[in-house]
């Protein structure tokens, strides 16, 4: 039984698996390129599919296109934009150049559903869809891939800044919860002045917020679409109408606010608009790092750490250690962050590897940028479900520290003066004395006095003791 069928290009004859949709351009870039396994991310077969499903509808209108063709190309298109033959999309990531691979791929795969719609076998003689006249025109590799690059990014805009909003809610209602937990400050991972556990939460719900920002801010050069510079900027093979239509095509079907470029050259040959936004989730990733870090060093122990904090036990830790639960949550959320820095520092790589009037890298630009986006939404949500949510304080741990703690001399400055406070920081350390005990003893402070300077919780709330 024979499972393929012959296709050919312009290089030849090529076999192809007999069910596939796509055809010899497709199979000739899975044979080149056998890299990694992996396939288009969601974001990007809905991008292309797309543009693929405006650009026929577009191309109708301006009398370009027969009606009957374009409808079975919007349909086609349609299908794949509600999830369907996701498995057709098969070009690895690392690709030809600028991604004429992903575009063919594209092309061949809503033609020949296109056809079939029309009640044509892909095998079948005269099929009167073709990929490159009917699926691709007005439209080129070097201007589709870019806007497909914002469009992916775009699509998935809501999401992100969705789990980063549940993020900053829950820090936002442990931060309210603790702001009653009076604690050891810590600077360089040494004892600092007290800190209302509130405090130090809503100091990451307040930077998360901040990111969010940013990322908006990023975002907003993505909306400007460079389709119908075609294959140099010029708009050769396109109406002169085509690229304002396709904007506008383009917001309507997606939801999404989109404009005009005002440099179709620019579009096409600079990606700096999905550099400064990979820029930005890179900035995120930074301080989800940090965040993540803190926590694992808050839950340190339970019994020889700091131990201020307990992260839910969402699994055993150890295949040797009975009983041992481990943060494993934080650890998963810096491992995400950190490959979403990886993945933009290959943005960033490519972004600066263009020539002339074209970036030839967009195919990887693209993956990761894509990547990235997806890292940081399951990682973020699941850090903020299985951790943060669950996460409790030990109130006698931070009580117990904070007592300890011979910085609470601090406080002490504006009355007994540094000097005088160097020396009972170390006699306390030295002596595993409190503060008040070491002051007392060198008769530097009554005790009424020095028990309202020593007052922990005003001290978090600044100002002068004394």
């Amino acid at each position: 039984m024979v499972d393929y069928r012959v296709e050919t290009d312009s290089l030849g004859e090529v076999r192809v698996p007999a069910d596939a949709l796509y055809a010899a351009q497709t199979q000739r870039a899975l044979q080149n390129f056998p890299i990694t396994g992996m396939k288009p991310l969601p974001a990007f077969i809905w991008s292309m599919a797309l543009i693929k499903r405006a650009a026929a509808e577009v191309n109708c209108e301006l009398g370009l296109l027969d009606a009957t063709l374009a409808d079975a190309i919007i349909q086609a298109g349609d299908e794949v934009l509600a999830g369907r033959h996701h498995q057709h999309f098969v070009v690895d990531p690392f690709q030809a150049g600028a991604g004429t691979s992903h575009n063919m791929n594209t092309n061949e795969v809503l033609a020949n559903r296109a056809n079939q719609l029309l009640g044509f076998a892909v095998d079948a003689d005269g099929k009167p869809v073709h990929p490159n006249d009917h699926v691709n025109m007005a439209q080129s590799t070097n201007d589709t891939i870019p806007t497909a690059i914002r469009l992916g990014a775009l699509w998935r805009l809501d999401e992100l800044l969705a789990a980063l909003g549940r993020f900053v809610e829950v820090a936002r209602g442990k931060a309210a919860e603790w702001d009653d937990v009076v604690k050891t400050g810590r600077t360089h991972l040494q004892d600092a002045v007290p800190i209302r556990l509130g405090q130090e939460v809503g100091a990451w719900a307040r930077a998360i917020e901040r990111q969010m920002d940013k990322a908006r801010f990023a975002a907003e050069g993505l909306r400007r679409l460079g389709i119908g510079g075609t294959a140099a900027g010029t708009g050769l093979n396109a109406h002169p109408d085509y690229h304002a239509r396709m904007v506008a095509k383009l917001s309507a079907l997606s939801g999404i606010v989109l404009y005009e470029s005002d440099d179709l050259f620019e579009s096409m040959q600079s990606m700096q608009d999905a550099v400064f936004f990979s820029a930005a989730l890179r900035n995120l990733a930074m301080d989800f790092t940090r965040i993540a870090n803190d926590v694992r060093l808050l839950s340190a122990g339970p019994t020889t750490g700091i131990a201020e904090l307990t992260c839910p036990p969402v699994q055993p830790g150890s295949s040797i250690m009975p009983g041992k639960v481990n943060p494993v949550l934080a650890e998963m959320l810096n491992q995400a962050m950190y490959h979403c820095i990886g993945n933009d520092t290959t943005v960033n790589l490519c972004g600066a590897a263009g020539q002339f009037e074209l970036n030839v890298m967009m195919p990887i630009i693209a993956h990761n940028l894509n990547e990235t986006m997806q890292v940081m939404i399951g990682a973020v949500g699941a850090f903020t479900e299985k951790l943060l949510v669950g996460l409790e304080v030990n109130r006698e741990r931070t009580a117990s520290w904070l007592a300890r703690n011979p910085i609470l001399v601090t406080a002490l400055n504006p009355i007994i003066g540094y000097n005088n406070g160097a020396k009972v920081a170390k006699k306390a350390l030295a002596e595993g004395k409190s503060v008040r005990e070491v002051v007392l003893e060198l008769g530097l402070m009554n005790a009424d006095e020095l028990d309202a300077a020593l007052d922990a919780q005003l001290m978090t709330e600044g100002g002068i003791r004394g």
